[in-house]
């Protein structure tokens, strides 16, 4: 167990900031789920706009790579152009 008061807040932080990144992460890779099971394409393209916003602030927060959400985006794109 940490010893200083520094070490104990940066557990309580390093919590909260995990949890954090755990809600945002799960959050997006539903949406992006939820993109892909979506039919509609007009409906589609309105889903991809907050999904790709969601995917950026991902990686500008090195929750994820940048590489996966290019990755991500580029599929989900493809995909709603296919539609």
């Amino acid at each position: 167990m940490a010893n200083h008061k520094s070490a104990l807040k940066r557990i309580r932080s390093n919590e909260a900031k995990r949890l954090r990144n755990k809600y945002q992460h799960k959050t997006t890779r539903n949406a992006v789920r939820d993109l892909r099971v979506v039919e509609d394409k007009t409906e589609a393209e309105g889903m991809l706009v907050k999904v790709v916003s969601m995917l950026d602030k991902l990686a500008k927060n090195n929750i994820i790579h940048k590489n996966k959400a290019s990755n991500l985006k580029s599929k989900l794109t493809k995909h709603v152009a296919a539609l």
